[in-house]
């Protein structure tokens, strides 16, 4: 039983990285390549696209993308990511500037101690 469960969670640390979101920026073709419903050439074409135009600020940048229609990016969307912002859910965009600007803001607050005589 013990060795059983040890391999059960061998395999579950082995099979974790699978399901890491992809990031756009930063992914080589063989890291775009593990994305189901992109191949050699879309992940050129990626790679390609953020060579000439910059790093991607959402997820639905891949439209511009040549080999990118809405089905295309609907399809793989859950299995990327650009920066630290996944589109997990369906619909979403992952702008990582519309992110930050909805993130709560701290408020400080300053309490002016009198002087000391």
């Amino acid at each position: 039983m013990k060795k059983l469960l040890t391999t059960l969670i061998a395999t579950l640390l082995f099979a974790l990285p699978a399901f890491a979101a992809v990031d756009l920026n930063t992914a080589s073709q063989a890291e775009l390549e593990t994305v189901n419903g992109i191949g050699p050439a879309k992940a050129k074409a990626i790679l390609e696209y953020r060579k000439k135009n910059g790093n991607f600020k959402s997820i639905n940048d891949l439209d511009n993308v040549p080999g990118f229609g809405k089905a295309t990016v609907d399809k793989v969307k859950k299995d990327i990511s650009v920066g630290n912002a996944t589109a997990a859910a369906a619909g979403k965009t992952t702008d990582v500037k519309a992110v930050k600007d909805k993130a709560p803001k701290a408020e400080v607050k300053i309490e002016k101690k009198p002087a000391k005589k």
